[in-house]
């Protein structure tokens, strides 16, 4: 546990991969229940017990033994299928490991150019400066480059949050760092006729303007009260937390102020950066069945939280159509800055190609990641994938009688494990971005890469090539082993440049 730049305390995982408890029990525990047979067992059970039924039929005289040539046809095109199924989950996977690998990337270029590339005066002025005015000037400079350097850790931890399906910028590793951003008027995305609540919509049935009369706000249905944290979709139910804001007229829908209009200095309680779900009973078979049934984006129908990792998901899942793209926001926040860089023309035209293109970057991946998020296998492909595994292991034990006996019973439950096992990763792995074992560790990318590897740019000023390339410490500069002579750069100075060439070739 350490504390932010505001004081406010943050979570920081004892290793990069610890999403759960420490405890050596309960780390075996959180693994047993991510693999495949696990979510998969009561599948198993049924076919254990079907193949049973069928053998002790065939023992006692009645023959129900087919020809085994269905094995062969049927079994080589159901693998394939199925390799192709999971195939395909691990590209989801993989696209989400990669687009994470360009938000760091695209971090790491932004914040260097921004810290190496840019003057430390970036207020130019026509006339003479005093002394006083220079240091002034500078000291907006560093301000302006460490403000935009939070900003891109501010936007790693909101897509994290995003895609996780929580709501707001309450959060101790998100609020310091965007608390005095003015909002933009974004909807929470382009949603259909039914999510539009009726007090958003003009006479005509259109969306009002956010400066109309009509527009109260947040185009979702979940509109916390102005004196309560929205909860994030995937807590377990914790209760709101009280903060001060300012008047209800002047705070949009998220609790973030207007324009001009400034928070209360009052402090705020905060949910932790990491609030994984607990288990529950809906996370079990056969009770998770009734998740889809029970509720709607993830809630019940009085709009209480469903609990449970499963319910989190897929409210995660369903509801990042609906929330506020707060990354989005930043990234022109992002672009507002490169802008002033570019009317003050204190950059030259590279500088800005790199910064802006590194923009476009880090949007790329948001817009990457949404796809993976919203984007699930189709149901008619997924649903019959089940159907004719379920009509092949059902036939198994009919064909295998004759051959195997008694050992159809061991023999159908393993070949059920192999097809249902695929199928159940495929599914598990197909959206990476929650709390299970099998996710995305998300927490690892933004707060031992992005924000540790921020801080240590911000923590020294830009490198100066006349002070370190002419330290007395780099007196091997031309030597091909440590066994030369050993000459600082001052005495190599003095020797000239013919000297210097000549160590060059021999070199």
């Amino acid at each position: 546990m350490s504390f932010n730049y505001q004081g406010a305390q943050i979570h920081h995982s004892s290793s990069p991969d610890a999403l759960g408890p420490s405890n050596t029990w309960s780390l075996f525990g959180n693994a047993l229940l991510a693999i495949a047979l696990f979510r998969c067992w009561h599948i198993l059970i049924f076919f254990g017990a079907w193949s049973t039924a069928i053998c002790v039929i065939n023992y006692n005289g009645h023959n129900l033994a087919l020809q085994p040539t269905l094995i062969t046809v049927f079994g080589t095109v159901l693998g394939f299928v199925i390799s192709y199924r999971t195939t395909s989950s691990f590209e989801r996977y993989n696209e989400g490991r990669r687009l994470w690998s360009q938000i760091v990337l695209g971090s790491r270029t932004f914040a260097r150019t921004v810290w190496l590339h840019v003057p430390d005066n970036a207020y130019p002025s026509a006339q003479a400066l005093t002394d006083q005015q220079k240091e002034e000037y500078k000291a907006k400079t560093l301000i302006e480059k460490t403000s935009v350097v939070n900003l891109l850790e501010a936007f790693a931890v909101a897509v994290k949050h995003y895609l996780r399906g929580e709501d707001g910028i309450y959060y101790e590793d998100l609020y310091y760092l965007v608390k005095f951003l003015p909002k933009y008027p974004f909807p929470p995305t382009i949603p259909s006729s039914v999510d539009l609540d009726r007090t958003s919509l003009t006479s005509d049935g259109v969306p009002a303007s956010p400066h109309s009369g009509h527009f109260h706000g947040s185009l979702t249905r979940r509109t916390p009260a102005p004196d309560e944290l929205p909860l994030p979709t995937t807590a377990p139910t914790p209760s709101p937390r009280v903060a001060t804001f300012a008047t209800e007229k002047t705070v949009h829908t998220d609790g973030r102020p207007q324009r001009g209009v400034k928070f209360s200095t009052a402090p705020v309680d905060l949910f932790p950066a990491m609030n994984p779900p607990k288990y529950s009973l809906l996370d079990f078979f056969p009770f998770s069945l009734l998740v889809r049934l029970l509720t709607k984006d993830g809630l019940r129908k009085n709009g209480d939280i469903v609990k449970g990792r499963r319910a989190a998901k897929r409210r995660a899942t369903m509801r990042s159509q609906h929330l506020y793209n707060i990354p989005l926001e930043i990234s022109l926040y992002l672009g507002s800055y490169v802008s002033a860089l570019q009317s003050r023309k204190v950059v030259d035209a590279p500088t800005t190609t790199v910064l802006l293109a590194t923009i476009t970057q880090l949007v790329d991946a948001l817009t990457g990641l949404e796809r993976i998020l919203t984007t699930p296998i189709p149901f008619s492909y997924s649903i019959h994938l089940w159907l004719v595994t379920v009509v092949y292991c059902l036939a198994l034990p009919f064909q295998v009688w004759s051959t195997l006996k008694w050992v159809t019973i061991p023999a159908t439950v393993l070949a059920s494990f192999i097809f249902f096992g695929f199928l159940v990763a495929g599914e598990e792995i197909e959206n990476p971005f929650g709390y299970d074992k099998n996710d995305l560790n998300m927490d690892h990318f933004v707060q031992n890469i992005i924000r540790k590897e921020l801080r240590a740019i911000m923590a020294m000023p830009a490198p100066d090539p006349s002070v370190w390339a002419f330290s007395e410490e780099n007196d091997l500069l031309f030597a091909s082993s440590d066994t030369e002579e050993r000459v600082s750069p001052s005495e190599w100075v003095q020797r000239g440049v013919p000297k210097i060439r000549n160590a060059l070739r021999v070199q």
